[in-house]
């Protein structure tokens, strides 16, 4: 055999594979089955002989040859067959020997050693053939998992994510750096040590994942919990992910509340300048002495617009506790047909066309469902109204889940960057709810909204996700 790119190994300098090599730290010592193999080939091989020499002894004896004939020819005889015997013994078992010491050597994960004498039209030499490649097979899958384990090693050291694994008797088995920020304390104090005493069992409890506030030695904050599992040496493990959301929840909170102030700022800026405006001028109307005829027209005039908008403040402030207060579902089993042709014939302004759809039901809400079509369709209905175009209701069904589509053909989306932002609306009576809430609606229902131009034509589509209820009932049976 040949070392691999090393050097010769201990087995490089026979010649040949047909030479058995010395004995290698990786070889065994023959065990009694193996020696009595050897005898085994070796005693056959002598009866193999057995008959020739036994009629070649019998001629020189019976044949009138004198003494020193004989005996010269007997022993060389007798000397031929036990030659032959033995070499015929190592040309077996010899390589046998060669096949144990590489698959020992193998086993103990040396996958440099090459035998030898490799040769497809050989027997014996594909043997070794496919020993090598399986050697060779053996090496490359070692080195990309050693190139595996070592960027992953570099990726847990780097991330700034705390990451954990614990055995089956909640033991920390692995921790990278930022779990050793977290804790404050260095690994070799970390390891071995139960979820108890690190502080970390409530975050193996509960469910996953989940937001926690928890204070650790190394920090406080809020935490992002998630929890997996695998198996190692037949034993399961817990893999627990700590991540520190407190900055990125900081940040959209912040951002919410901007876009909060804005809204407010500006509805309640739209109210309230012409009730200022107003009051000055009734004020003014009121010191005015001698009055006016029409001072008291004025006077009711002036304040039938701060009642207004004072009623529109109070609408918009009840829409914004509506949005705010949406309760959960109460799922019931929903047919679709019967739902969409339903709210189809609330509205009165214009037909809406149902195109009837495959026969499907939904595990849904039906009182939420219903205001939120209403909302699509009145949507739908305003915008056509504007260039006296249609209104459609359609729904396709597509490996148990269920899109819903409402069209029309008005102008278009002009921009989607407000569609889905509270209380923006470019409607004079608008409330700028109507998307928001019903988005909120499908996702409280696990589907999703979204509305685009048409690709075919003008006007939009708005589309509903929902799963269907056939797939949610699999799913809770397991199948």
């Amino acid at each position: 055999m040949d070392s691999d790119g090393v050097g010769r190994g201990a087995w490089g300098a026979k010649r040949g594979a047909e030479r058995a090599p010395p004995p290698t730290p990786h070889a065994q010592r023959p065990t009694p089955h193996a020696a009595r193999h050897e005898r085994l080939v070796f005693r056959l091989t002598l009866l193999a002989g057995l008959p020739g020499v036994v009629v070649a002894m019998a001629l020189l004896w019976r044949g009138g040859y004198s003494g020193k004939v004989q005996w010269t020819l007997g022993l060389f005889v007798i000397g031929g067959w036990m030659i032959t015997a033995l070499v015929l013994r190592e040309r077996v078992v010899r390589p046998l020997q060669t096949l144990s010491n590489m698959l020992a050597a193998l086993r103990e994960g040396d996958y440099s050693i090459r035998a030898r004498g490799a040769d497809r039209e050989d027997a014996l030499g594909l043997a070794f053939l496919e020993s090598n490649l399986l050697g060779e097979t053996l090496r490359t899958q070692r080195l990309g998992a050693m190139e595996a384990t070592a960027l992953l090693r570099t990726v847990m050291a780097e991330i700034d994510v705390a990451v954990f694994a614990f055995d089956d008797g909640d033991r920390v088995r692995l921790v990278n750096r930022a779990g050793e920020r977290l804790l404050a304390q260095p690994a070799e104090r970390i390891l071995g040590r139960t979820a108890e005493q690190v502080a970390l069992a409530d975050c193996l409890q509960g469910a996953s994942p989940r937001t926690m506030d928890v204070t650790f030695a190394g920090g406080a904050g809020r935490w992002e919990v998630r929890r997996g599992s695998f198996r190692q040496d037949g034993r399961p493990h817990t893999l627990l992910v700590l991540a520190d959301v407190s900055k990125t929840l900081r940040e959209e909170e912040l951002q919410a509340w901007q876009r909060l102030v804005r809204v407010l700022s500006h509805e309640i800026n739209n109210s309230l300048a012409p009730i200022k405006s107003i009051t000055g001028s009734l004020t003014s109307l009121l010191d005015r002495q001698p009055r006016a005829a029409d001072a008291e027209d004025d006077l009711r005039r002036g304040l039938s617009v701060i009642g207004g908008r004072s009623e529109a403040l109070v609408r918009f402030m009840s829409a914004y506790a509506r949005l705010a207060r949406l309760p959960a579902p109460y799922r019931v089993p929903l047919d679709v047909a019967t739902w969409v042709r339903r709210v189809a014939a609330l509205e009165t302004r214009m037909p809406v066309s149902v195109v009837e759809g495959p026969r499907t039901s939904v595990r849904a809400d039906g009182d939420q469902l219903d205001q939120l079509l209403i909302n699509l369709v009145r949507n739908a209905v305003d915008a056509s109204l504007e260039t006296n175009g249609s209104v459609y209701i359609r729904w396709a069904r597509h490996n148990g889940t269920l899109s819903l589509m409402v069209e029309d053909d008005g102008p278009g989306i002009a921009s989607s960057a407000n569609l889905f932002v509270p209380f923006f609306t470019t409607k004079p009576q608008g409330s700028g709810i109507g998307l928001v809430l019903s988005r909120q609606i499908a996702e409280a229902h696990g589907g999703s909204l979204s509305l685009d131009n048409r690709l075919e034509g003008r006007g939009c589509v708005a589309t509903l996700r929902l799963e269907t209820y056939d797939a949610v009932s699999a799913a809770a049976n397991g199948n």
